[in-house]
C-alpha cells in the first residue's frame, strides 16, 4: 500500500475566473517529437518493461512517419516492408485509399458517431452485412471495439444461452482469448493471468484433441459452452484438421454445448476463406471478429451468434438489454470504415488473395526449410497466417556444441527469433512478428494486398540472412547491442 504519509497535497484549483492551462503538447508538437523525448515519455508513462524489449530488437530506433500499403516510412524516409501487420489488424494495409475517403466524406459531412438515443444506421448497415456474409444461420451481431470485448459478449450469451445449470466451459491449452478478466480466465497464459483472482468454472483440453473434449462433455454434464480458436495465433500458429472440427461440431450437437469460434485474428478472409471454420465446411453456434474489422484506422469488433442461441440469452423485455451496446459499440465513423472495408475485400478480391500469396509464401519458406534443416524446424498455417518456427538454439550448432547448448535450451527460447527479427529489420528493412507461446516461432501476418513481390522481398531477405550461418548471426546481433 502507499504510504499516506508519502502522498502529496495538493491545492484545490480556484472556482471562478476558470483554470490556468497545463504545459500540454500539441498535435503538431506530437508529430515533431524527437525519439528521444518519444523514449523518455514511453519510459516515464507507458510501459518501462516493454521499452526493454524493444531495445534489444532495436525497434526503439525506428520513428514511424508516415504508412502507405505495404510499408512503414521511418524517419529516414526508409520504407519498411510490413509482415508483421498488427497481429493481423491491416487485411486492408496502412491508408488504404478508399477508407480514407470513406472516413473523410464522414467527418466532412458532420454525420453523427454517438447516436444512443436513437436507431444509428451505420450500425444497422454493418450488422447486416456481417450477417449477410456469414454462414448459416449466424445472424445476431453485437459490436464493440476490442477482440477481448467481442469475447466477452460471445461467453455472456453463450453462457445465459447454455442456462445456469451448464456454466462449466471448455477451452484450449496456448489458446489466448483477450485480457479483461473474464477471457483472461480462459487464456491459457500464466505470463497474462498472473496472480488474478480469475472465474474457474472452467476446463482445459489439449487443442486439436476431440477424445479430450468427448471425454470432457461425458464427465462433466454440467459443461454448456466449448471456446477455440479456430486457428491459434499466440500458441504458434497451429491448427487442427478438417475432421476435427467436424467432429466438434457433431460432438457440441450431441450433448447441447456451444460452441464458440474465435475468429478475432484469423477471421477477416486472413486464411484464404472469410472465416477459417468454412475451411472445414461447419458453422460455430457464435463467433467474434475484430482486428481487420476496423480497417486499420478505427476500432472495431463485433460478435455474431445464431438467433436461436441470442434469443435465449437476450430474447424478452426484461433480459434484452443485459449485454446491450456500450457507449463506443457501433459509433459511426467506425461502423463506416468497417463497412467500406468489407466491400473493398470482395471488390478487391482479398481473399482470394490471401490464398495464392498464402500458398506461395508456404511454397518458398518450405524451400528454406529443405535448405536450412538445421535453422529451421517447420513452417505451417493457412493463407497469409504464417508461423516459421526456428529449432531450439543447441539444434543450430556444430555437433561438438550441443550437448554443451542443450541444457539451455529453455533459457534461449526466443533467442534466435528474436536474432532473426531485428537483424531483418535492421539490414533489410522487414518487419516481423512473434508469438506469447512457443517463442522460437516467427508469426507472419502481412496485410492481404500482400503481392508475390512482396513474398519474394521477405523470403529472399530471410534467405540472406540465413547464409550467414548461426555464428554470424548472433555475432551480427551482438554488434547492434554494442552499437
Amino acid at each position: 500500500m502507499l504510504d499516506k504519509t508519502q502522498r502529496v497535497a495538493i491545492d484545490a484549483p480556484a472556482l471562478a475566473g476558470g483554470s490556468k492551462k497545463p504545459d500540454l503538447i500539441t498535435v503538431e508538437q506530437a508529430k515533431a517529437m524527437s525519439l528521444a523525448d518519444m523514449t523518455t515519455f514511453f519510459k516515464d508513462h507507458l510501459n518501462p518493461g516493454q521499452l526493454h524489449f524493444m531495445k534489444l530488437l532495436g525497434f526503439n530506433k525506428v520513428k514511424v512517419e508516415s504508412a502507405e500499403g505495404m510499408y512503414y516510412i521511418d524517419q529516414n524516409g526508409r520504407k519498411i516492408l510490413d509482415f508483421f501487420g498488427g497481429f493481423g489488424s491491416l487485411a486492408f494495409g496502412h491508408n488504404h485509399p478508399r477508407i480514407l475517403s470513406a472516413r473523410k466524406k464522414f467527418q466532412d459531412e458532420n454525420r453523427h458517431e454517438i447516436a444512443i438515443a436513437f436507431l444509428s444506421q451505420y450500425a444497422a448497415a454493418l450488422a447486416k452485412n456481417l450477417a449477410t456474409i456469414a454462414p448459416g444461420d449466424l445472424d445476431m451481431v453485437f459490436l464493440g471495439s476490442s477482440g477481448s470485448e467481442a469475447m466477452e459478449a460471445a461467453l455472456k450469451v453463450a453462457e445465459r444461452a447454455a442456462g445456469p445449470k451448464r456454466p462449466r466451459i471448455v477451452y484450449a491449452e496456448n489458446s489466448f482469448h483477450g485480457k479483461t478478466k473474464g477471457v483472461l480466465s480462459i487464456t491459457d497464459g500464466p505470463l497474462y493471468r498472473g496472480e488474478f483472482k480469475l472465474l474457474d468454472n472452467n476446463v482445459k483440453v489439449p487443442f486439436g484433441d476431440i477424445d479430450a473434449i468427448r471425454n470432457a462433455f461425458e464427465r462433466d454434464p454440467t459443461i454448456g459452452v466449448l471456446v477455440l480458436e479456430t486457428i491459434q495465433g499466440g500458441g504458434g500458429i497451429v491448427q487442427a484438421s478438417p475432421e476435427f472440427w467436424r467432429e466438434v461440431r457433431a460432438l457440441c450437437d450431441k450433448h447441447g454445448v456451444i460452441w464458440v469460434a474465435d475468429e478475432v485474428q484469423c477471421g477477416m478472409g486472413r486464411s484464404g476463406r472469410f472465416f477459417a471454420f468454412e475451411h472445414a465446411g461447419v458453422v460455430p453456434d457464435v463467433t467474434a471478429l475484430a482486428k481487420s474489422l476496423g480497417g486499420g484506422k478505427s476500432a472495431m469488433a463485433a460478435m455474431i451468434a445464431r438467433r436461436e442461441v441470442y434469443m435465449k440469452a437476450y430474447g424478452t423485455k426484461a433480459t434484452a438489454m443485459i449485454h446491450a451496446h456500450a457507449t463506443f459499440g457501433g459509433i459511426g465513423e467506425a461502423c463506416i470504415t468497417a463497412i467500406e472495408g468489407l466491400n473493398i475485400m470482395y471488390d478487391e478480391d482479398l481473399i482470394e488473395n490471401a490464398a495464392v500469396q498464402g500458398d506461395y509464401l508456404l511454397e518458398r519458406l518450405n524451400a528454406l526449410k529443405v535448405k536450412y534443416p538445421k535453422i529451421i524446424k517447420d513452417v505451417r498455417g493457412q493463407g497469409l497466417m504464417v508461423g516459421l518456427e526456428f529449432q531450439d538454439f543447441s539444434q543450430t550448432l556444430p555437433m561438438v556444441l550441443r550437448p554443451v547448448v542443450a541444457v539451455l535450451d529453455d533459457k534461449l527460447k526466443g533467442s534466435l527469433s528474436g536474432f532473426i527479427g531485428a537483424l531483418l529489420l535492421r539490414d533489410y528493412d522487414t518487419l516481423v512478428a512473434f508469438t506469447e507461446y512457443n517463442r522460437n516461432v516467427i508469426r507472419l501476418e502481412p496485410p492481404l494486398i500482400c503481392e508475390r513481390q512482396h513474398v519474394d522481398q521477405f523470403v529472399d531477405a530471410l534467405d540472406d540472412l540465413l547464409g550467414r550461418g548461426i555464428i554470424r548471426i548472433v555475432k551480427d546481433f551482438v554488434g547492434s547491442q554494442i552499437g
